[in-house]
């Protein structure tokens, strides 16, 4: 083969592999399904893959401050990105990219038009919720079942989650009779008419404000890249993914 047709070809396969790049993203359990979509939406528009981690906010803190070489972290609040960049983990302080929602989720027959009375029945023995010190949607349902005076009553039937995620693992499966979730896992595609869901008085719980931001790893080792996705993030194309999942936008 002519030696200047190998250069040629050997130019352009390096220019394309300097456009593409792996950012590794640290993301609350609840934002999983819709970051499938974010991903992939951010992959068109750029070239540049992106792998995403799933766990409670509170998990991927301990983690980052031992080390974890994350670029970008996705919180299901912002007290725990405010703490990072606090400590130096984050190079600025985060915003808000969306607000998420609480629902009651179950597979079971259970009557959720009268939801609090139905928890309160013998029919309901295990009610899941997430670990409220690591996962802030378990933080916001414990404020739910407190403005209802529910706590007291329903301790006894509490399962508790690492994460959204394992939550969700109790509810889907059974082991647990109901549970309190993200808005975004019942409106997943793959959980499409899986058990039947209602939405939590927006009263009863604070607004759950999540942020995100760009990690000092990330910004050391993959800056460019690491920006484009951050801004990316409050683009309207993932704001529009967002709100495709039920959460509320800032």
């Amino acid at each position: 083969m002519n030696i200047k047709l190998l250069v040629a070809a050997a130019l352009a396969l390096t220019g394309k592999l300097a456009l593409a790049g792996s950012l590794s993203v640290a993301v609350a359990a609840n934002v999983q399904y819709a970051f499938n979509d974010l991903k992939d939406a951010f992959r068109q528009d750029t070239g540049h893959e992106v792998q995403g981690s799933f766990s409670s906010s509170g998990k991927f803190v301990a983690q980052i401050e031992n080390g974890a070489p994350f670029d970008v972290f996705l919180s299901a609040d912002m007290r725990f990105p405010e703490q990072l960049y606090k400590d130096g983990f984050s190079t600025a302080a985060p915003q808000i990219y969306a607000y998420g929602a609480l629902v009651l989720w179950t597979t079971k027959d259970v009557d959720l038009n009268s939801w609090q009375q139905s928890l309160r029945s013998d029919k309901i023995a295990k009610i899941a919720v997430a670990n409220p010190k690591t996962a802030p949607y378990g933080r916001e349902t414990v404020r739910l079942l407190n403005y209802y005076k529910l706590d007291q009553t329903l301790q006894s039937k509490l399962v508790f989650g690492e994460s959204i995620a394992q939550t969700n693992q109790y509810i889907h499966s059974g082991v647990a009779d109901a549970g309190f979730t993200a808005k975004s896992v019942v409106l997943a595609p793959a959980m499409q008419g899986q058990g039947k869901w209602v939405d939590l008085p927006k009263a009863a719980y604070q607004p759950i404000a999540q942020g995100a931001v760009i990690l000092k790893h990330g910004r050391e080792n993959n800056a460019a890249v690491a920006q484009q996705f951050y801004d990316f993030l409050y683009s309207a194309k993932a704001r529009a993914i967002f709100e495709r999942y039920g959460y509320l936008l800032p």
